[in-house]
């Protein structure tokens, strides 16, 4: 088994691999459904393949790779699943303290305001540990939207016209951008979306706009390493013209 991840590691490495691929962790509540189970089973699975699936990325060169864990639309499921999603970030973040031995970068993004206490003195303290690693940078979309997030920029922005310190004509694209949660990191290249939907649902509609996009009917607890490597590949055989010829 081993020689053959390394065999399709070494296949993937040979082809275009995208710099940011982002990943719309989709179907943990089905996967579970099918087994009859409550959908907190589904989830907990599916919190387990999003760290294989970042080794893997790291494995075949990917710098950056943001997984979508919890929308601001989520709070809208029924307290008991969102209470055992919370508590699953709790474990994780203790867990994902893996990744600072490997060199790897964890960013969070999201409006952290309605997180607990504990849970964003985790964030901020594993960010901390790990802000000089360079390997890969991971990130976790917790309590975020993209709508919110360019309303959170456009806010920041008024506050500098109000305070004088710009002009509205001075509003760019680029002033903007660093505003984002996203300042220091790269547009999407890809975006990876199990379970059959197809759609982007809020997130990062800004960094994705000249993203690709791979949708696959696997759920996300069943996605391998194998199933990356192929969105991989579709993404090497694309022609990505940024508006041009």
């Amino acid at each position: 088994m081993a020689n053959i991840a390394k065999k399709n590691t070494a296949a993937v490495t040979a082809q275009e691999v995208p710099v940011h691929v982002g990943v719309i962790m989709d179907g943990n509540g089905r996967w579970a459904k099918k087994r009859n189970l409550p959908r907190k089973f589904g989830h907990r699975e599916g919190a387990k393949n999003f760290r294989a699936i970042t080794r893997h990325a790291k494995a075949v060169g990917v710098k950056y790779i943001t997984f979508y864990a919890f929308s601001t639309e989520n709070w809208k499921r029924p307290k008991d699943e969102v209470d055992s999603i919370m508590e699953l970030f709790e474990k994780y973040l203790d867990e994902v303290r893996d990744f600072v031995e490997e060199n790897i970068r964890i960013r969070f993004i999201g409006d952290r305001s309605a997180l607990s206490e504990t849970l964003r003195r985790k964030m901020a303290a594993v960010e901390e540990d790990s802000k000089d690693f360079n390997a890969m940078t991971l990130v976790l979309a917790i309590n975020y939207g993209g709508r919110d997030e360019i309303c959170h920029s456009v806010q920041q922005i008024a506050k500098m016209v109000k305070a004088g310190q710009i002009e509205p004509e001075e509003i760019t694209q680029e002033l903007i951008e660093k505003n984002l949660y996203t300042e220091e990191i790269p547009p999407l290249d890809l975006v990876i979306r199990p379970s059959g939907e197809q759609r982007l649902s809020n997130f990062m509609i800004w960094q994705a706009a000249y993203a690709e996009f791979y949708y696959t009917n696997i759920l996300w607890p069943d996605f391998k390493n194998e199933d990356f490597d192929e969105a991989i590949k579709a993404y090497s055989e694309r022609n990505r013209r940024f508006g041009g010829v």
